[in-house]
């Protein structure tokens, strides 16, 4: 059984032009290629197909409020629309601009008691915000009162008009002395600074890793710098570890192919795909 925790379903609304994210085709060019090659990257009906096919139990999409820093918006009714029209194997996460203040935390509030989202997602580099900025308290408070999940951008972004530094996992470690009870997932996995990562999540029981926007095959690479989330996410964290294929980055089968090469056991593997991420969303 498979949940997706990154995806985009391959229609406008949810890839709206992004020139502050020019500089990650780049990066992802190679990868975003192989993608691009399938049906899946250009047909809806081929998107859903894939992940029928892959037995997927859920998938999460995730809205984004740029408003005040770059203008750009994935918005919660295009989520929560699509999640309706598709069924339940799609889960949605709100997006807001917490630099709207009050209005934020309003809009966050009806994003999950109206329109049926599960969680939120905040995206730090393109807020230029760090996880532990003032302005994000009201909306972790708002998400423990709601009982939802928060997903967090951590480690390097590759866009050039934000600094990499608001992804630095020490400003989590900060949230969740905080918020101790609060369901967060840091992702992606914290690279350069994944040791930094994995010792925050050692610490606190309730911060979750991303494997989201990274080849799976690069933890069982030498001098990656991911090594360590293979060494500790098999051992001591294999409850921490999230599957996210981030397509279109990367094709839903090609990183499955790439998380069953890894030395995983049977039983990590499960925890990683599936496991880790229903308890994550609280799914019976």
């Amino acid at each position: 059984m498979l949940i997706d925790f990154s995806s985009r379903p391959p229609i406008e609304a949810f890839n709206p032009p992004a020139p502050h994210l020019q500089n990650y085709r780049r990066v992802y060019e190679a990868s975003e290629k192989r993608s691009a090659s399938s049906d899946t990257a250009r047909d809806l009906t081929a998107y859903l197909q894939t992940y029928e096919q892959l037995g997927a139990r859920h998938v999460v999409l995730k809205a984004r409020d740029l408003t005040t820093t770059f203008g750009f918006k994935i918005a919660n009714e295009t989520v929560a629309a699509f999640c309706r029209e598709h069924g339940p194997r799609f889960i949605g996460f709100a997006g807001v601009d917490p630099h709207r203040g009050k209005t934020a935390v309003e809009e966050l509030d009806h994003a999950i008691r109206n329109l049926g989202l599960r969680g939120l997602n905040i995206q730090c580099f393109e807020l230029k915000l760090k996880p532990n900025d003032a302005l994000l308290r009201p909306l972790y408070e708002k998400a423990l009162e709601l009982s939802i999940p928060v997903n967090i951008h951590c480690g390097i972004n590759f866009s050039t008009s934000t600094p990499m530094s608001f992804g630095k996992p020490e400003y989590l470690d900060e949230v969740m002395v905080d918020f101790p009870d609060l369901r967060v997932c840091a992702s992606p996995p914290g690279w350069p600074w994944v040791n930094e990562l994995i010792g925050v999540a050692w610490r606190h029981p309730n911060l979750y890793i991303g494997l989201l926007a990274v080849r799976p095959k690069l933890l069982a690479k030498a001098h990656s710098g991911y090594e360590p989330l293979l060494q500790y996410g098999r051992t001591i964290l294999q409850d921490k570890m999230i599957f996210g294929s981030s397509f279109p980055m990367m094709a839903p089968a090609g990183a499955i192919a790439e998380i069953d090469a890894l030395p995983l056991e049977a039983g990590v593997r499960q925890k990683w795909m599936h496991d880790n991420a229903a308890a994550f969303l609280k799914l019976p």
